[in-house]
């Protein structure tokens, strides 16, 4: 395994442990048993350093949904589930950020520099619901903009009340918390 990705699953460790505002560079680099100086070789700051533990260490769920492929239902559920996951391991790791209003305000400033936020999941759903109308699989009438944000945030509040639950060592909801989830939009989306 390669510095970078020693960096990136210690960034992780220290993340979900600490919380994102308590994690400082130095302790993540002292837990991948490297210097400071050669995490910023491979990272820009600590704000892509936490975007990419997120995109690469965390359960994935945006993308899962490939137009035309599999069922718009049966792709919603992998997402959905996915997000569930993923919430519910990125609350302990947010928290601490999202209690303090002037980590929160520079948080928010340096995540658009790079084209990133807790908005994108929404989007990327909503976005891939509309292909999947392009391809006329999903209501001409259907608000994917609507669909995408209820679904997303019931991936928030359900992975947030299992955290809550079961702390991180329990196991993940079954897709059928997934289905539940998925099961009333239907109707918005495929009539």
């Amino acid at each position: 395994m390669g510095a970078r990705e020693r960096i990136l699953d210690a960034a992780a460790d220290v993340m979900r442990a600490q919380g994102v505002a308590r994690a400082t560079t130095k302790e993540i680099a002292k837990a991948a048993g490297y210097s400071e100086a050669l995490l910023y070789k491979h990272f820009r700051d600590k704000d892509e350093l936490m975007l990419l533990v997120l995109k690469e260490r965390m359960p994935s769920f945006a993308a899962k949904g490939v137009p035309g492929e599999g069922t718009v239902e049966s792709n919603l559920v992998a997402i959905v589930h996915g997000g569930l996951r993923f919430f519910r391991r990125a609350f302990p790791m947010m928290a601490s950020m999202a209690a303090q209003p002037r980590l929160m305000e520079a948080t928010r400033e340096s995540l658009r520099k790079y084209g990133a936020g807790p908005r994108e999941p929404v989007r990327a759903l909503a976005a891939y619901l509309d292909a999947e109308r392009g391809l006329g699989r999903v209501a001409a009438g259907a608000d994917t903009d609507a669909v995408a944000a209820l679904l997303m945030g019931a991936c928030f509040q359900q992975g947030f009340l299992h955290y809550f639950a079961e702390g991180l060592d329990g196991p993940d909801l079954p897709v059928s918390a997934a289905e539940d989830l998925v099961r009333p939009v239907l109707p918005a989306l495929l009539s």
